[in-house]
């Protein structure tokens, strides 16, 4: 089957961001990991509607979005991009749905900016994991100044074409699921993207950020911050997923209150891109349990109950 073409878009301020045609839908937006756009969210956008109308922003120095001008990266630098995108737009508050470091940036705006959250939905979200994992040992090394600079002109004298299947073998379960016509669009935009004098000083910025995430103590650490998410939440991991564990369900479900947390088989990094209708499926009973024209200040429900919740979906 021919995948759909990515949505259109437009600048809103300093920012590039798509959106599906309005059906009438309640308001949400989506935010992409390292690495990623907006077109990431593509077929999950499609699967929601017509109950939510969708858009996707680029954050500073992905996809279309130029760098910010103070070449900052911080993932609160991000959440306050997200939040000012979402009273610009005036559409919320809004459902927001985040992937990686998606999600952390909006796990961050839900704790900080409950207001502007309707409901919170976090896909394999980038948040601390101290345990040690292979996977994960190019990150603080690509955070060393110089080093990452040098990883990154080394990793650049590898083809476009293996270097995208090598992203998606480590995010995807099955790298060979992705669509040629996918495929050969991640090729050619990896192309356009190795043009750009910015394009490395965005990763390097995004992965220290990362990894200067995992060193915050106290009442402003990222898991502390996510006990103050008090909107409908529901959280996926994929149980295949070689960048955030899957066993992080459990501190999740423990952390943010009265939220679901899902194990979703056969699934890599990226589920909204691997399985949009099993997401879209997930966040339609997220939705379903929302009272229509709810208070988003007045918290979720079941939380009252301190109701928590882990589930495997079948597959």
């Amino acid at each position: 089957m021919t995948p759909i073409a990515h949505w259109p878009g437009e600048f809103v301020g300093e920012v590039f961001v798509t959106a599906v045609p309005p059906a009438g839908g309640e308001p949400a937006l989506c935010v992409h990991g390292l690495a990623g756009s907006a077109r990431n969210w593509t077929d999950l956008m499609a699967a929601l509607r017509p109950r939510l109308d969708c858009v996707a922003v680029d954050l500073p120095g992905y996809g279309e979005s130029p760098p910010p001008p103070d070449g900052g990266y911080s993932i609160t630098a991000q959440a306050r991009t997200v939040a000012t995108l979402i009273e610009r737009q005036g559409r919320g508050p809004v459902h927001l749905i985040g992937n990686s470091l998606g999600g952390a940036v909006s796990a961050r705006v839900a704790a900080r900016r409950p207001d502007l959250i309707r409901s919170l939905t976090l896909i394999s979200p980038a948040l601390p994991d101290l345990r040690p994992r292979m996977d994960l040992v190019r990150f603080p090394l690509m955070s060393v100044p110089r080093v990452g600079a040098w990883a990154l002109t080394k990793f650049k004298t590898v083809s476009p074409e293996r270097r995208v299947f090598n992203v998606l073998a480590t995010c995807y379960y099955d790298a060979n699921s992705v669509p040629k016509e996918r495929f050969d669009a991640e090729v050619a935009e990896l192309t356009r993207r190795d043009a750009l004098p910015y394009s490395d000083d965005v990763l390097i910025g995004s992965v220290r950020s990362l990894t200067a995430e995992s060193l915050r103590a106290g009442a402003r650490s990222p898991w502390r911050e996510a006990a103050r998410i008090s909107a409908p939440t529901l959280v996926i991991y994929g149980s295949h997923d070689r960048l955030v564990s899957p066993l992080m369900a459990g501190r999740a479900a423990r952390t943010i209150t009265g939220s679901k947390v899902v194990v979703l088989p056969r699934t890599g990094h990226v589920a909204m891109m691997e399985h949009p209708e099993l997401v879209a499926a997930e966040i339609g009973v997220l939705l379903g349990g929302i009272p229509v024209g709810s208070d988003p200040l007045l918290g979720r429900t079941g939380a009252q109950n301190g109701e928590h919740s882990v589930a495997a979906a079948a597959g």
